[in-house]
């Protein structure tokens, strides 16, 4: 992979500023203090959040400190989620710190899944390194490596430890330099209002006329709606070919150039934002690069798409 070791620092150690408080259904001894943290991006709240644990549970009777989950404005929060994911489709418009809202009773069983104990996020992290691979490289690197190997990676996650994971993770990103990238680009993209929790296609980092594809193609074959403003100019978007050189749209600036590129108007305003990691890539960025950088340790790019704020 290219090696641009700041970029992969800089998405390592993101951070959300989040305040913890307990849910006014819990009983508790007595009142209950928030609890302020600095929540990795790459990680899942529930490998996060012992000292959250830690801290409620001293004002609440034993036989009330059942399993702990939590819930963002009455939205329960997914734990198999990148927490940064969660943020980002959630409340990435919304002032800081995170509201996060803790319970230990009414677990809600048709929105979550159990998380009984750090196994079972070591086992959902591992799954998701073995199918990014399997997509990448038909599973041959992830394969190729030992126990300990494995173990390397989550042991990395685990402890916040970024030289540890990435010594091995280096190897699940690289590719024959012939054939320019990927087999195909491991990602998920995320919708709040979508009828399923994500989609997931098999999309290739080159056409096979040998282009470069890059964000902008990903999104018109997807989600064309996350280029154009109105409904009915996402059908023209969707049978547009590739763009192409992009002098069309020189002298404009950059956001709206590249929508005008992948066939939007200049005039209509977004109806949505594409984040990944809290930002927006530009369209023209080739989606091998995003998924050898921005990828999250489970090494898939998690992409959500959220509405345009109003203002």
């Amino acid at each position: 992979m290219a090696d641009d070791k700041d970029v992969l620092r800089d998405v390592w150690f993101g951070r959300i500023p989040a305040c913890f408080t307990l849910s006014p259904e819990e009983t508790t001894e007595r009142e209950a203090e928030p609890y302020y943290l600095l929540l990795p991006r790459v990680s899942y709240l529930t490998l996060v959040t012992d000292k959250v644990k830690k801290h409620f549970l001293r004002v609440m009777k034993a036989e009330d400190s059942t399993e702990m989950w939590f819930e963002y404005e009455g939205t329960p929060l997914k734990w198999h989620y990148p927490i940064g994911v969660l943020f980002d489709l959630h409340a990435s418009n919304t002032a800081l710190p995170w509201n996060v809202t803790v319970h230990f009773k009414n677990f809600p069983e048709h929105d979550l899944l159990h998380c009984t104990s750090n196994s079972v996020i070591e086992a959902h992290f591992m799954s998701c390194i073995k199918e990014a691979d399997a997509l990448k490289h038909k599973g041959q690197v992830i394969n190729d490596m030992q126990k300990k190997d494995h173990k390397q990676l989550w042991m990395g996650l685990q402890n916040d430890k970024f030289d540890q994971f990435w010594a091995m993770n280096r190897k699940l990103m690289e590719y024959p330099t012939d054939e320019g990238g990927f087999r195909y680009i491991p990602f998920r993209m995320y919708q709040t209002m979508g009828e399923r929790p994500f989609i997931q296609k098999l999309f290739r980092p080159v056409s096979p006329e040998g282009h470069t594809l890059t964000l902008g193609d990903l999104l018109k074959e997807l989600f064309p709606a996350a280029i154009c403003a109105e409904e009915h100019s996402c059908d023209l978007v969707a049978t547009l070919p590739r763009p192409g050189t992009g002098s069309q749209t020189a002298g404009r600036n950059s956001d709206q150039a590249q929508r005008v590129e992948y066939g939007a108007s200049i005039d209509e305003p977004k109806r949505f934002q594409v984040m990944i990691h809290g930002i927006e890539p530009l369209l023209e960025t080739p989606i091998q690069w995003l998924s050898e950088h921005l990828s999250h340790p489970d090494n898939f790019l998690h992409i959500s798409i959220i509405p345009a704020p109003s203002d």
